[in-house]
């Protein structure tokens, strides 16, 4: 295996993590800069106010995004699998 192969799998590895990663995390960015929009308009200084509603927003976004997350998760570490015979003759 040479070094070019392994910053390749690793390059590989973290854009899949940015990927995966992605879709949660944006949606919990986008409910607490509105939850905090509107604790800043009404004045109202509860830190566990935006929790619950982070918590549903993520949970739909992996409901939603799920399938979708674990094939690609699924189809990268098959494909990983299935090379290394390559990587090592």
């Amino acid at each position: 295996m040479t070094p070019e192969m392994v910053l390749e799998i690793g390059t590989q590895a973290m854009w899949i993590a940015v990927l995966l990663a992605a879709p949660v995390l944006l949606s919990a960015l986008a409910i607490g800069v509105l939850i905090g929009m509107v604790q800043a308009a009404t004045q109202i200084q509860e830190m566990t106010l935006s929790f619950i509603p982070k918590l549903l927003g993520v949970a739909a976004v992996l409901a939603l995004a799920g399938s979708w997350m674990l094939t690609l998760a699924v189809d990268w570490i098959r494909e990983l699998f299935l090379d290394i015979p390559l990587m090592l003759g």
